[in-house]
């Protein structure tokens, strides 16, 4: 997908660099100018990503070799040469594309809008171009434009449609971004190659496919802020309804996009979107078989939705024009799960209330929707700081009714006359009355004995002295991005992470510290307090942090804490003395003891 170098950076004007996500990218002036057609992607709420090139055809092997992570990297990584790449076509033959069963997966899965990539970093573009001969009609056997086929397609069945477009980096040209093993990139004239390709191809793409929902633009670079608006400007003229994304460049876009594979820990307003690939690549890997089960995205779906976003879903069909099975059998899944409980997605904004050890929340006017992953052990289910008129509460699936009860300012409902199926994801609606309530990000974390497992984490962490919580970019294999947020800088007694919970019942419960830690922290002395008591540890390592690297987490057990009465405690975690950083703190896990 998107896979930025930082020695690069200095050549661009713009870094889209994925491993720092994409805040400091956005424009909050521009977040404020909505655009007149921004509510359909608001309510759209799940969007499918596609990811179809040349590097399908390769399929993650070059010359005999595997290659691991974002598959349609393979021209980059491998270094293939402009003059062995441009032959992959003349064996490009997605003889098995079907456009209508493509558009009607997405139908089946709850899709409500799909952006497939027109021309990827590769140079090559899978529509009939007039500006290039390397492109799907001119260079293959194929000879047809699929683009066109899956335009009315979706459109026929009431889906958004949109492009992505690599705008600055294109392997193939002389002229464009980032091919460095047959270009001198010191001698590149940027602005040629927008003018004689980018721009072009762009106006053909918002010129011959009717409607377009989004042009999804990737890895920004080679112009000023006056000329990125000069191009969206020019642009605009060709569809004023379409959105752009904000990897246009320069802080502009009509709504926000996250790294790859980023969700925020804490609700965002405004139209943004997460963006996730099935597996572990983007484009089409034979021997990636790492998909995420229905279950993964029912719930990664509902978590994007608490925070007020989109997510979109990317699957990577193979060179013959198949998705993959597991593509197509999961999100099957996702959607008939969806048929039941897409009230509680679509059109919805963030849950009022933070994330609890059950789950998520979303809401829409007059109705707030309980997203429970976890039962609760008793079937009590607290709903924290909920004090609106309350008119029902009710099972989502079938409207049965359910008990509850006010305890001060929670709401506690009554599960137990729910069947214990299994589902990823049980819907309640509470029916309220009146102005929905603020959300309190200030709100104790909840520790309850009824959840085998209750996670505090580093973003809910009151920091001082030189503690900071920040989000942590590293890669699994090539281009796969993960992000931890963590508190880090902690060096001197004085930088500490506080954290304040609610324990809701009596007891012990064990203090279990996650972090990452290398070597040279490795073996320091931390203090974890508890009520005036101080907790003693010793930092074991686990690994360096290297962005282009898996960043090792330890789950350290400190103590075991009796509380001995429901209340409000704060646990905070410093060095014992001075030294190197303590450790890079994911969070807190407090497990009830039985």
């Amino acid at each position: 997908m998107r896979f930025i170098l930082m020695a690069f950076c200095a050549v661009l004007s713009v870094c889209g660099n994925a491993q720092q996500g994409m805040e400091e990218m956005w424009d909050k002036s521009s977040a404020a100018k909505e655009h007149p057609n921004i509510q359909w992607f608001k309510e759209a709420k799940f969007g499918l990503f596609i990811h179809w090139g040349l590097y399908s055809q390769l399929a993650g092997t070059w010359d005999g070799k595997n290659y691991y992570g974002s598959g349609e990297w393979i021209m980059n990584q491998a270094k293939i040469p402009v003059s062995r790449y441009r032959k992959v076509a003349e064996s490009f033959n997605p003889v098995n594309f079907n456009a209508e069963e493509w558009a009607q997966l997405a139908k089946d899965a709850g899709i409500k809008y799909m952006v497939i990539t027109a021309k990827h970093h590769e140079g090559f573009s899978m529509f009939d171009s007039k500006v290039t001969d390397f492109d799907i009609v001119d260079a293959t056997p194929y000879k047809k434009d699929p683009m066109k086929a899956l335009a009315a397609a979706t459109r026929k069945r009431g889906i958004r449609f949109g492009f992505y477009y690599s705008q600055f980096q294109d392997w193939y040209e002389p002229d464009g971004g980032r091919n460095t093993w047959d270009f001198d990139e010191s001698k590149k004239d940027y602005q040629k190659y927008y003018q004689k390709k980018a721009i072009p191809q762009l106006k053909e793409l918002l010129t011959n496919y009717g409607p377009l929902g989004i042009v999804w633009f990737d890895t920004p670079g080679g112009m000023t802020k006056e000329q990125t608006q000069a191009f969206v400007d020019e642009l605009r003229v060709l569809q004023p309804g379409s959105l752009f994304s904000s990897r246009v460049g320069q802080g502009l876009g009509d709504y926000k996009d996250f790294g790859d594979s980023e969700v925020p820990q804490v609700p965002i307003k405004g139209a943004w979107e997460s963006i996730y690939t099935h597996n572990d690549s983007w484009g089409y890997i034979a021997h990636d078989m790492n998909f995420k089960s229905s279950h993964e995205i029912i719930r990664l779906l509902s978590n994007v939705a608490s925070k007020g976003g989109n997510l979109m879903l990317n699957v990577g069909p193979d060179g013959k024009g198949n998705i993959p099975y597991y593509s197509i059998k999961y999100l099957k899944e996702t959607g008939a799960w969806l048929r039941k409980n897409g009230e509680s997605i679509y059109a919805t904004t963030f849950g009022q209330i933070p994330a609890q050890p059950w789950g998520v929340t979303t809401s829409r006017p007059g109705k707030l929707y309980l997203h429970v992953w976890e039962r609760p052990e008793n079937g009590s289910l607290l709903v924290p700081g909920f004090g609106n008129a309350i008119t029902g509460v009710y099972a989502l699936t079938d409207k049965r009714p359910l008990p509850f009860r006010r305890q001060g300012g929670d709401l506690i409902v009554n599960m137990a006359s729910l069947p214990q199926e299994y589902t990823p994801d049980k819907v309640l609606v509470v029916a309220y009355r009146g102005a929905p309530p603020a959300y309190d990000a200030a709100a104790p974390v909840t520790v309850s004995p009824q959840y085998a497992v209750n996670n505090v984490d580093a973003v809910f962490a009151k920091t001082s002295g030189a503690a900071k919580t920040q989000s942590l970019t590293y890669s699994h294999y090539f281009g796969d991005w993960k992000h931890t947020t963590c508190v880090t800088g902690m060096q001197s007694p004085e930088d500490a992470a506080s954290f304040t919970v609610r324990i809701t019942g009596p007891g012990d419960y064990k203090l279990i510290l996650e972090y990452a830690c290398p070597q040279e922290s490795a073996r320091q002395e931390g203090r974890l307090e508890v009520e005036g008591k101080t907790y003693m540890f010793r930092t074991l390592r686990t690994s360096e942090f290297d962005k282009s690297a898996p960043l090792m987490f330890i789950k350290h057990p400190v103590t075991i804490f009796s509380a001995k009465s429901a209340g409000i405690y704060t646990i905070t975690v410093r060095p014992y003395r001075q030294g190197k950083e303590l450790f890079k703190l994911k969070g807190i896990i407090a497990e009830p003891l039985k």
